[in-house]
């Protein structure tokens, strides 16, 4: 990982508070709020900014976020649940690959314009990099490519080797009941414009879907009935 920035550094030339910055950038990833909403409630406190603003400090800033919270990331299980769901970009569906844990914890995700064995294939290897490790057993759906593309991977990478592949659609159940999390906040936001974009923001909300599983060890802040927007500050100081 890249050396972070200092707080100072993060938000330096910015016309607005990086506090406000971090509470519009949270909510907007956390709550189903429109950019066009959150222009609102800060109006009422004051302060005048445009959507578009908000949604800079979304693309700019839902990376610095997760490369901040990443350090804390507790590990997952190593028996792992893999599915796609749907979405839109500029009117045309692509495809997201995540994958949960037994417990429901968050592995990884990745946004992908296709849905074949090529796709799949990054996918794993991005979850590897993630957790640095391969899990025991996956579980996938009847897509054959997903299927094929777990039984190559050993031949580019010996960490697959133990790896157990099955398939029930009862163990899948979890993954695609946590689907519905990203669906409920992504489909207020009715497409995406842009494949990068989209990227971004659904990498946002995953990171705050993490938060709220609790996938993040944070007791070396001594965090203990702190507000989250200080909590926030803490993660983002250390």
């Amino acid at each position: 990982m890249s050396k972070l920035r200092g707080m100072k550094d993060l938000f330096a030339g910015r016309h607005f508070d990086r506090d406000v910055i971090i509470l519009c950038v949270r909510w907007y990833l956390c709550y189903k709020l429109s950019f066009r909403d959150l222009v609102e409630m800060m109006a009422e406190r004051g302060l005048h900014l445009s959507h578009t603003t908000i949604m800079r400090w979304v693309q700019r800033y839902a990376p610095e976020f997760e490369k901040r919270w990443t350090r804390f990331a507790r590990k997952v299980g190593r028996s792992w649940r893999v599915d796609e769901t749907y979405l839109k970009v500029r009117g045309r569906w692509v495809y997201l690959y995540r994958a949960v844990d037994r417990d429901g914890n968050t592995v990884d995700f990745r946004l992908s314009p296709t849905r074949d064995v090529a796709a799949a294939k990054a996918f794993f290897r991005k979850a590897l990099r993630t957790q640095r490790r391969a899990p025991v057993s996956i579980n996938l759906d009847g897509y054959a490519a997903s299927h094929r593309a777990l039984r190559e991977m050993p031949r580019e990478d010996d960490a697959w080797k133990h790896t157990r592949l099955r398939s029930s659609k009862y163990l899948n159940n979890l993954i695609e009941q946590d689907h519905r999390g990203i669906k409920s906040r992504t489909g207020p936001m009715l497409g995406f414009k842009d494949f990068d974009c989209a990227a971004t923001t659904i990498a946002g909300v995953e990171l705050l879907r993490r938060i709220r599983k609790g996938q993040f060890a944070l007791e070396r802040l001594h965090l203990e009935n702190r507000t989250v927007p200080a909590i926030w500050n803490a993660v983002f100081a250390a």
